[in-house]
């Protein structure tokens, strides 16, 4: 069956063009520590998946998300400058955000208040890129709603408090994750501090872990083979991470800010830069791969959270029934989709040692990831730093999952205050991250056929 599934994939490969150019980079075959191949990932992925997981995250229940923008960085004083004005927060008015997402399940859903029209003209009036942040206090009331207990110790990642003053929601779609010029210095000891001081490496290894550090070599990787197979798992998963923001950067590089509106676009110089074999010392390869890695562990959380969704009690509440039903459909033809993907990856061999010692490597992957989280509060730009927080929410909502595959299945059917839970904010990060890893998948397709033709 496997090699039936992977001839399916390679003559599809064929069919695109696709097949000779994925092996010329060495982009392709059995993914470390998996048993899936990249060329399934992609056909599933661009053909299956990226299409409908857009679709849902346009919709309002996804694309609104709550945030404080506000935190102080906890580690070092915020001397972090942007360069352009895209990063920047600008307010949408309250008036024109549909009544049904202020309402929450606590008021009846008007309709004359959340027409088109209104709707499009609160995009018009904004700047490109300002993030849309303005609710009243009774808005916030209204989401309590969702605000489930928090219990701590099943957390991977800080959440934001949802009842704080200076939490707020953020139109997702008015705010797309871009280029902002966002760099240097700042942006540099974010990154840094998350691979040097929160990834796990041998004793033995002293060279630097961040993959932009200026002191490399050939096999820079191979220290990996010294860790256990949880601490592999944890700096691919970040990698995979900084590969997947990479990527949208490049795919969305500001290329003109002349006359009229800036332009946004490719930029295929700065992804050479980022993932070329050539330019990254053999590198670039390895990064991909590891987006590829964290695509499946997200992939096999949606799988296995597909039974929580399941649930007739669990509803995507807008406030709209119509749109809500809908939206809940498609999450569950999304959900069966990734049920049927045959390759997951088997989070089943992770923390399988003695029982003592895996608990304990267990709250260390816990702790380092959940610190991974606050170091996002010290991003500089506001947009970056909405798009970082949402995606380690994300992940860290993704790991989650995986390790609480008993208490999603015990479940009782009818009883929405028992047994697992997740709130408002974690389905959002959860889906929308996913969604920007499946945008990432699709966008390599996008620069292997700009590649193609600058040679």
């Amino acid at each position: 069956m496997f090699g039936e599934r992977c001839r399916f994939c390679e003559a599809s490969l064929l069919a695109l063009g696709l097949f000779g150019l994925l092996h010329s980079e060495q982009l392709t075959g059995v993914l470390d520590d998996c048993f899936c191949d990249i060329e399934s990932i992609d056909v599933f992925n661009n053909f299956k998946i990226y299409p409908h997981i857009r679709k849902l995250t346009e919709r309002d229940f996804f694309r609104y998300y709550k945030v404080n923008l506000k935190r102080p960085c906890p580690f070092w004083p915020d001397d972090s400058h942007c360069s352009i004005k895209d990063c920047h927060v600008e307010p949408c008015p309250e008036s024109k955000v549909p009544v049904g997402i202020k309402s929450g399940n606590y008021n009846k859903y008007s309709h004359a208040a959340n027409t088109v029209s209104e709707m499009r003209e609160c995009e018009q009036a904004h700047e490109l890129g300002a993030i849309n942040s303005t609710l009243s206090n009774q808005s916030k009331e209204a989401f309590a709603d969702w605000a489930h207990h928090d219990d701590a110790q099943d957390h991977f990642c800080g959440l934001d408090d949802e009842m704080s003053p200076e939490s707020e929601y953020v139109d997702l779609l008015l705010n797309p994750e871009r280029y902002t010029g966002y760099k240097g210095p700042s942006a540099w000891r974010v990154w840094n501090s998350i691979y040097e001081e929160n990834c796990f490496k041998p004793r033995s290894v002293y060279r630097p872990l961040n993959p932009l550090a200026p002191v490399r070599g050939e096999g820079f990787y191979n220290w990996l083979e010294g860790l256990c197979l949880e601490k592999r798992v944890f700096y691919r998963l970040i990698s995979g991470l900084h590969s997947s923001i990479n990527i949208h950067l490049c795919a969305k590089y500001l290329l003109d800010e002349g006359w009229g509106k800036p332009v946004w676009g490719p930029n295929v110089h700065e992804f050479r830069q980022r993932f070329d074999p050539a330019e990254t010392k053999g590198e670039g390869t390895r990064r991909l791969k590891n987006l590829y890695f964290l695509y499946l562990i997200e992939l096999r959380a949606l799988s296995k959270v597909a039974p929580y969704f399941e649930r007739s009690f669990i509803n995507l509440y807008t406030g709209n029934t119509e749109e809500d039903t809908s939206t809940k459909q498609l999450l569950l033809e999304i959900l069966n989709e990734t049920k049927a993907f045959p390759m997951h990856f088997d989070e089943s061999s992770m923390f399988a040692g003695h029982k003592i010692e895996s608990k304990t490597l267990k709250e260390e992957f816990r702790l380092h990831f959940k610190n991974i989280s606050r170091i996002m509060d010290c991003v500089g730009c506001s947009k970056c730093r909405l798009w970082g927080k949402l995606q380690t929410q994300g992940l860290g909502t993704a790991l989650r999952i995986l390790f609480s595959e008993k208490e999603i299945k015990k479940l009782p059917e009818n009883s929405p205050s028992k047994g697992f839970q997740l709130t408002r904010q974690e389905i959002v990060a959860l889906l929308n991250g996913f969604s920007r890893l499946s945008t990432s998948i699709k966008e390599l397709h996008n620069f292997r056929t700009l590649l193609k033709d600058h040679r």
